[in-house]
């Protein structure tokens, strides 16, 4: 049986989109072919049947949703389980403290690393650092630096889109650590079948077309664009509903300014499901995405998308045929591609089918089966041929 230690920052399974991906993975561990280690810093006292350790953590000052792990107050009896664990590979989730910790482990003993790319933190910096532009530039080389000195000494990295690999290859990370791993869809969850006018009604006491935006409020997903295009859409006497579905430190500001929209707070998958099938359009201003699960799980509802032309979800759309890409930060972009969605049935339904369409092929079961299958493999080569190692 091979040994696989699992390190994360956060092992909650309905956190964020990296966490829902992890456990969609762990939920289909086959314990008897493989032994997991769980490593991470926010979570449970201990993890479901497998060994576990929880690493002490603290807030980040900057986004107080977020945790940090600090390994470095338990190092010795850290190194000294995953010794006793002997791992054949180690999985990362993020180049944090913990992870560089894990990297730094693997290193002294010569184990294989995988690695995947969740967090697209290059396009935080503006956000975190707005009232200090000054310090932009130079944040983001560090990162830059940072994201390369720790992803090109893993053995994989999974990417879920084609132009994130594009985009980070351009950052100096080898291509050929690169594999292309996309993230899948629950198509009995997600499913234009959880459609229920009343429902929806009952929520907004009219019958106006209704836009929705699901998302973490925060201001690193570009709610900024969110507010404006309200204020725009309001000023032009666009008569339609805003839903948002999401809770975060924004939340409190959009309420201010978007004062007429509807917001729902964190939902459950059941409970989101239902609000994405009920709703007309799917709205999403974030460039900062990895990937962008809610993109797919919008498509999936029947729910035409206009997003943000940047990041990961932007590839997720082929613009005017699964959904409309807009100028990032052009309200008056995000409103006409609604508004023509909205007054044109025709081209609404074309655009609903092409995105049924693109999820249907993106499985969980499949994308889970390549990832224990690599692990596998990670795990059966022989720790001398990792070079990198005696570096």
């Amino acid at each position: 049986m091979k040994k696989i230690a699992f390190f994360a920052e956060i092992l909650i399974e309905d956190f964020d989109g990296a966490s829902r991906t992890m456990f969609q993975l762990i939920n289909r561990l086959d314990t008897c072919s493989m032994e997991y280690f769980f490593i991470y810093g926010k979570g449970p006292e201990t993890f479901r049947h497998h060994l576990s350790y929880r690493v002490p953590s603290i807030n980040i000052p900057l986004n107080t949703d977020y945790s940090l792990a600090i390994p470095f107050m338990v190092k010795k009896n850290l190194e000294q389980a995953l010794d006793n664990f002997a791992p054949d590979a180690i999985h990362i989730s993020t180049p944090s403290p913990l992870g560089y910790f894990a990297l730094k482990y693997a290193k002294k003993r010569n184990i294989p690393v995988l690695s995947i790319y969740h967090t697209h933190f290059v396009s935080y910096i503006p956000y975190y650092l707005r009232r200090a532009p000054l310090f932009i530039k130079m944040a983001e080389s560090w990162i830059q630096q940072t994201m390369r000195k720790f992803y090109n000494a893993c053995d994989q990295l999974y990417v879920p889109s084609l132009a994130m690999i594009s985009e980070l290859e351009n950052l100096g990370i080898a291509r050929e650590q690169m594999t292309l791993w996309q993230r899948g869809i629950n198509l009995e969850l997600f499913s234009i079948k959880k459609r229920d006018i009343t429902y929806i009604q009952q929520i907004t006491q009219n019958k106006k077309p209704n836009i929705l935006f699901a998302s973490r409020l925060v201001w690193e997903k570009n709610i900024q664009t969110l507010l404006d295009i309200y204020a725009y859409m309001e000023s032009q006497e666009m008569d339609y509903n805003f839903i948002v579905v999401g809770d975060g430190t924004a939340k409190k500001e959009a309420m201010t300014q978007m004062p007429n929209a509807f917001f729902l707070g964190k939902l459950s998958h059941e409970e989101l499901s239902k609000v994405y099938a009920s709703s007309d359009v799917f709205l999403f201003t974030s460039v900062s995405e990895t990937y962008g699960n809610v993109v797919i799980e919008a498509m999936a509802s029947g729910l035409p998308c206009v997003i943000a032309n940047g990041g990961g979800s932007g590839g997720l759309v082929k613009h005017g045929q699964n959904g409309f890409k807009c100028t990032p930060n052009s309200p008056k972009e995000y409103a006409y591609f609604i508004q023509r969605l909205i007054e044109q049935p025709t081209i609404y339904e074309d655009i609903q089918l092409a995105g049924f369409d693109y999820v249907k092929q993106l499985d969980w079961d499949n994308l889970a089966e390549r990832y224990f299958s690599d692990m596998h493999s990670l795990a059966n080569l022989p720790h001398t041929q990792f070079a990198w190692a005696t570096n």
